[in-house]
């Protein structure tokens, strides 16, 4: 994927940068694999926002993508590399040897003729899918199983892969693009290589109505705020906070720990924050 300056013609494009999309083959998406998406604008079944900030936002259509990998045993051949607006990740049609067409995340590297599998002995290649036990220490991985069987559940954006650092009994480890290190079962299945399209994290939107186009609505200050609305808002002209930060509703914010203790906490091995390991 490469980057696109713009001419500074307003100030919106002054420090705009884009991507060209020159890695994309496909002109439209495959029909069969298309499904509506209802917008919900952060709001639950009785229309309360629960979730501030979203809403609006372009029309879009959701592309199924298969994250379970579980066509086992038949080759398939990548026929495009399309856009996903879902998704940040780049998304690869397959067309497989028995007919069935399918959507899976395309890797870094992956190109249109290229064949993918997924099997218990398949080669290690890009793109394809193994369980864990199969997959060589150090190898970097993607779209990794939480629990076998259970379909890929982490590492889907741009960019991003884990690493298996080691393997014991039951369990490897992997290194998550986070930097934590967690154990997994051995029978959970993920694909080899690194997502592309690895400079999204570089794309600069340049002017708020592109955020507006991803249905990101605008986020206010709480210092900008009245008393009523937001702990930290009231006072005459700028006031600092005069408490420890909080949320519009009186919660602790900036540091505290609001990560509730789960049974699968077990299987961190090293927390991603650099002082708090797991024994």
């Amino acid at each position: 994927m490469g980057l696109k300056t713009y001419d500074p013609t307003s100030p919106g494009r002054r420090f705009m940068v884009g991507a060209t999309f020159e890695e994309l083959t496909g002109v439209a998406p495959e029909k069969s694999l298309l499904a509506p998406l209802k917008k919900k604008a952060g709001r639950n079944s009785r229309g309360v926002i629960t979730v501030r900030h979203r809403g609006g936002g372009h029309k879009r259509k959701l592309r199924i993508i298969d994250f379970k990998r579980d066509k086992r045993g038949v080759p398939g051949k990548v026929a495009s590399i399309e856009y996903d607006p879902n998704r940040s990740a780049r998304i690869a049609l397959i067309h497989y040897a028995d007919g069935e067409k399918r959507y899976i995340l395309a890797p870094l590297g992956i190109k249109v003729g290229d064949t993918v599998e997924a099997g218990e002995s398949v080669e290690i290649k890009i793109g394809n899918a193994l369980p864990l036990e199969s997959i060589p220490v150090g190898t970097l991985v993607h779209n990794v199983e939480f629990e076998p069987g259970s379909g890929g559940k982490l590492v889907h954006s741009a960019g991003s892969a884990a690493q298996i650092v080691s393997k014991e009994g039951k369990y490897a480890v992997l290194k998550l693009p986070s930097g934590e290190l967690r154990k997994f079962h051995q029978r959970c299945w993920a694909t080899v290589g690194q997502i592309g399209n690895v400079d999204h994290e570089n794309i600069k939107l340049g002017k708020a109505g592109r955020s507006r186009w991803l249905g990101r609505r605008p986020t206010v200050r709480g210092s900008a705020m009245t008393p009523r609305d937001h702990p930290h808002g009231g006072g005459e002209g700028r006031a600092p906070r005069g408490m420890h930060p909080k949320t519009p509703w009186g919660k602790p914010a900036l540091g505290a720990k609001t990560r509730r203790r789960k049974v699968s906490d077990k299987m961190i091995v090293k927390r991603r924050k650099q002082d708090v390991t797991v024994t």
